[in-house]
């Protein structure tokens, strides 16, 4: 029988410590719902004492039912000379009415003796206290023992005397921290494997990524008897980041056979990352494990010809399994096997040798010539298909444009304007729009005029731009090609275009991007019609 893991999630505890990201109370709403529907046991969702939006959360989420998942509160042990139920951050914990919670305690002699100036005793006390005030209030108790590690390493007797002090007090999991993320797998299993078997009690293991191990310092960790893993959901975090859990999971659930989620979730796991990094506002690396747009992508010919015939060739797991998908990458170098399986999507039954291959394989190498990279632009090489083989009519058509800019910058910090008419079935539509450039300003110009007419692409935001010069000898004259990836929240595309003009490199790339969103939703509507 498979042995079940315990996931702890720390995307809005300790994920929230990661630069560049800030919830808000409607983030951890959303990102609390989204971990729910995969499975996730537990769901440390921050300290209800440090701040008053995590207050309004917690009181928010006591109306909130959740079909899975726990929420657990985030505190640190009593300060010292201080009864726990005068602990203004335990009455927090307490008023936070979570069936869990998190106390982190230390569990290395130099940080009780030099950062917060208490006497090993006084340290061993505050943890024992703390977890025996929590547990005496029916508290399910997780204690993270701070820096374990390292205390271990320096002084093995006083680290287990901390693990000792909250097993006493009668907490429910012993965490062991790798607070620095500087231990090694072999290390971790070790210590794990000692404390497991030290204690009857469920150990669990948080790891840090500052020397690139945290997801196998986890696994170690599992292996040596853990039973609890924490992490962040897509692995962002203080410094370098926590143990990736889109990663964790399938390692220890698809490779090792443990159980992390329910096994009918697994397929949301793709899904549930991109929409936590989505509504973080962090761009998912592409080359992620298992969750990333690269995870199975093929780019040369005999892996694709290899994948095409056995996918175990050069895969090692099946990308459905985890809710992701297969991509043979468009370039010279793909062969005839990738582009005849993106034109079997638009046109079934088209052969390897058939007329329409070869039609579109000239196309490419034409545009390709021109300057144009559709590797990466899998939503632009499918219009390229539908237009070189007849299957494509525009959604609208531009009648002109006109882009301002302005020095100084507006009162706002806008330094350009658009103004933009065109054309939907005989109707013309003119509007106009401000930008921080002329490219933004023109993006919010044509969806303005395109919403009236298209009111879904309401749901279309830029995550990415980028702009790379392709003849540097021209100097400013240069072509360049501009590569945009649009989303809807639920799937990203890319769309590429190249001109010598940057404006009308974008704007081909923008109108392709908003194309292939109104194609893609017209024929999801005709598949569920069927």
């Amino acid at each position: 029988m498979s042995k079940k893991i315990t996931i702890f999630d720390s995307t809005l505890r300790d994920g929230a410590q990661a630069e560049g990201v800030s919830f808000s109370v409607e983030d951890k709403i959303k990102i609390v719902k989204a971990l729910d529907e995969l499975g996730v046991e537990y769901i440390e969702a921050g300290n209800p004492g440090s701040n008053p939006k995590d207050l309004e959360f917690f009181e928010r989420m006591k109306s909130v039912k959740l079909k899975n998942s726990k929420i657990a509160a985030f505190g640190s042990t009593r300060r010292r000379d201080i009864l726990p139920s005068e602990d203004g951050n335990l009455r927090a914990l307490l008023g936070a009415g979570t069936e869990a919670v998190a106390i982190f305690g230390k569990s290395w002699d130099f940080h009780v003796t030099d950062i917060i100036n208490a006497t090993l005793k006084e340290n061993l006390e505050m943890i024992y206290d703390t977890i025996a005030f929590l547990k005496d209030n029916g508290k399910y108790v997780v204690f993270d023992a701070e820096h374990f590690f390292d205390g271990y390493k320096e002084n093995p007797e006083y680290a287990l005397k901390t693990l000792d002090s909250a097993y006493q007090a009668g907490a429910d999991c012993l965490c062991l921290c790798d607070t620095n993320g500087g231990t090694f797998p072999q290390e971790i299993y070790d210590i794990t494997k000692l404390v497991k078997d030290k204690f009857e009690i469920t150990v669990g293991v948080h790891c840090h990524n500052d020397c690139g191990m945290a997801v196998a310092n986890s696994v170690m960790a599992v292996q040596a008897g853990a039973e609890h893993v924490q992490g962040v959901m897509t692995g962002f975090g203080e410094r370098c980041g926590n143990t990736n859990l889109s990663t964790v999971i399938p390692n220890l659930q698809c490779k090792l056979d443990y159980v992390c989620i329910p096994q009918e979730n697994i397929s949301k796991l793709t899904h549930t990352a991109r929409k936590v990094s989505e509504i973080a506002n962090l761009q998912l690396s592409i080359r992620e494990p298992y969750v990333g747009k690269c995870a199975f992508a093929h780019k040369g010919g005999m892996h694709i010809d290899g994948v095409c015939k056995n996918s175990r060739s050069f895969e090692h797991i099946d990308p459905s399994v985890v809710g992701n998908e297969r991509h043979f990458l468009t370039s010279e170098v793909a062969g005839r096997t990738t582009i005849l399986s993106t034109v079997q999507k638009i046109i079934p039954g088209v052969e390897k040798n058939s007329p329409e291959t070869g039609k579109v394989i000239e196309k490419l190498k034409e545009l390709e010539y021109e300057g144009y990279q559709f590797e990466g632009a899998e939503g632009a090489f499918e219009l390229l298909i539908r237009k070189t083989l007849g299957k494509y009519k525009p959604f609208f058509e531009l009648e002109n444009f006109k882009i301002i800019g302005e020095h100084p910058p507006y009162a706002d910090g806008r330094t350009a304007s658009a103004v933009i008419k065109i054309k939907v079935d005989g109707r013309s539509e003119i509007t106009a729009a401000e930008g921080d450039g002329p490219v933004n300003a023109l993006d919010k110009a044509l969806r303005k005029a395109l919403e009236v007419f298209y009111p879904n692409l309401s749901d279309v935001h830029l995550v990415d731009y980028k702009v790379r010069v392709l003849d540097g000898n021209s100097a400013t004259a240069s072509k360049v090609r501009v590569l945009i990836e649009s989303s809807d929240g639920t799937d990203n595309w890319t769309t590429v275009g190249v001109s010598v003009d940057i404006i009308e490199a974008s704007w081909i790339a923008l109108v392709d991007s908003l194309e292939y969103k109104l194609i893609k939703d017209i024929e999801q509507k005709f598949r569920t019609f069927l």
